[in-house]
């Protein structure tokens, strides 16, 4: 395996797996990200502060005054060379969307247009894509989850929109991505979750990680107020969305 290490001042470096964003290199990211994990359990590593995966590489930040960059590579470089095990299985989590409306889904027309679909095949489209968590960026709590059906590849609005509400479930380019809070966007809306992707409430604020394996299953409105009035009350039993969480919207 080639990679490219590249420092990012004196406190952190970069290991580069490529220059492209694939399922492979961002498998050998998170690899090595959990590689590391285990190794700083086992008390190795000394003076290693955090790794933060990226789409093709894995940042590596350290105390200065505890180790260097010339510790720690050789460390790294061992981790990789004994292989990295990047079939390793993320969590599976269900994410509750409705596509209904103009008030939740303001694009799905104009993205059923261009792609030459009707709005609902661009909801089954959705629904049936593989969706894996990337990265986190731009905001807390916000995914970049790559996996999009290819007939729905659109790039990004040409005028962003100043502001969209939070939860909203956008597409652009491969990706889908779900705004955890009210902020500016220039993806394409076509939907929303109850769910919050960020919440200080939460003993975990951020819903998503880097590895999660995502489904969208689609819900009508009423079901969407059910699951958001817990949501708003901080009633709900985040634990069901790793699982099952069809009791929610039974009758």
């Amino acid at each position: 395996m080639s990679v490219r290490y590249l420092s990012c001042g004196d406190t952190a470096f970069s290991v580069e797996f490529g220059n492209e964003i694939s399922p492979q290199i961002n498998g050998q990211v998170m690899a090595l990200h959990a590689a590391i994990g285990q190794a700083r359990a086992a008390g190795g590593l000394g003076g290693l502060v955090e790794t933060v995966p990226s789409m093709r590489a894995l940042m590596v930040t350290y105390d200065p005054l505890a180790t260097t960059r010339a510790e720690l590579q050789p460390q790294i470089d061992a981790l990789i060379a004994r292989g990295l095990a990047t079939d390793a299985v993320g969590r599976k989590v269900r994410i509750p969307c409705c596509y209904d409306g103009e008030e939740f889904a303001p694009d799905l027309a104009e993205v059923a247009e261009r792609t030459r679909k009707t709005p609902e095949q661009v909801i089954a489209a959705h629904l049936a894509s593989p969706f894996k968590v990337y990265v986190l960026g731009f905001m807390p709590g916000l995914a970049y989850i790559a996996g999009l059906d290819p007939t729905l590849y659109l790039p990004r609005r040409a005028q962003p929109r100043v502001r969209l509400p939070r939860s909203t479930v956008a597409i652009a380019m491969d990706m889908t991505t779900i705004y955890p809070f009210e902020s500016p966007g220039g993806w394409h809306l076509i939907g929303r979750t109850p769910l919050w992707m960020f919440d200080q409430r939460r003993e975990q604020p951020v819903f998503l990680a880097p590895g999660d394996l995502l489904t969208f299953e689609r819900i009508d409105r009423a079901q969407y107020d059910a699951i958001a009035q817990k949501v708003e009350a901080g009633t709900l039993d985040w634990s069901l969305f790793y699982s099952d969480w069809s009791e929610l919207i039974e009758p």
